[in-house]
């Protein structure tokens, strides 16, 4: 008996879309995703507009939760965009699914369902992302992204980072640090997104699949929000 009601018990922890159709949970994590930063950069204050400018790609985790204790930790999954062009310096393309893991998110959650917001601000930080899973702080540098109209984006440890992270809880909007944490790509997702087995970078540099109907939000609002790389053309090369 013990044993049916820990199963059921687990059961309750596992979120509903888990058990949707296939690709249909992450069409769904895609339009969240959209929605979360259209609300996210209609607001002035939060994320500068020059850091934005000077993004490479941007990674969107929409709703994460915390799971409990010994169940698995704290994850979040959601998708990155990434210009398009060998330099970075052309129109948001299509996404690919990632997947955030950590202690560390647990610790910034606090229990309560957050959005979190990621600018990969150099290529060495996208190759990064692309080509294998990347641990914050140690693979990839990664700070607290500052807010306001006009950022402090001279400062040393923004220009130092490859990562800024923002989160987004109850209405309340900071940068926040997530150092330690993981970002890899989510290949199962992948596949149930496109239909096929793909990395991550079939789908963000080589183009080998279209934008999908459910990510043409999350695009269209980069495209209108930063049409244009403006990052220092030395560190595109």
């Amino acid at each position: 008996m013990k044993k049916i009601l820990g199963i059921i018990l687990l059961i309750g922890l596992i979120p509903a879309d888990s058990f949707a159709a296939k690709g249909e949970r992450e069409q769904r994590r895609l339009e969240d995703a959209g929605n979360v930063l259209k609300e996210i950069l209609d607001i002035p204050d939060d994320i500068p507009k020059d850091l934005l400018d000077r993004a490479e790609c941007v990674i969107v985790l929409p709703s994460v939760k915390k799971l409990a204790v010994g169940v698995g930790g704290s994850f979040g999954r959601g998708a990155m965009t990434c210009r398009s062009g060998q330099n970075f310096t052309g129109a948001w393309g299509p996404p690919a699914m990632y997947a955030l893991e950590g202690a560390n998110i647990g610790f910034q959650l606090g229990g309560q369902e957050t959005d979190f917001v990621l600018l990969v601000m150099n290529p060495k930080g996208a190759k990064s992302l692309l080509s294998s899973k990347v641990k914050l702080g140690a693979d990839a540098s990664a700070a607290a992204g500052p807010k306001g109209r006009t950022a402090e984006a001279d400062t040393d440890i923004v220009m130092r980072a490859e990562v800024l992270s923002y989160s987004r809880s109850r209405g309340l909007f900071a940068g926040v640090s997530l150092e330690g944490s993981t970002l890899r790509s989510d290949g199962s997702a992948n596949e149930n997104l496109y239909g096929r087995s793909l990395s991550a970078k079939d789908i963000i540099r080589d183009h080998k699949v279209g934008v999908p109907g459910s990510a043409a939000k999350l695009v269209a609002v980069l495209n209108q929000k930063t049409p244009r790389n403006l990052s220092d053309k030395k560190s595109l090369q």
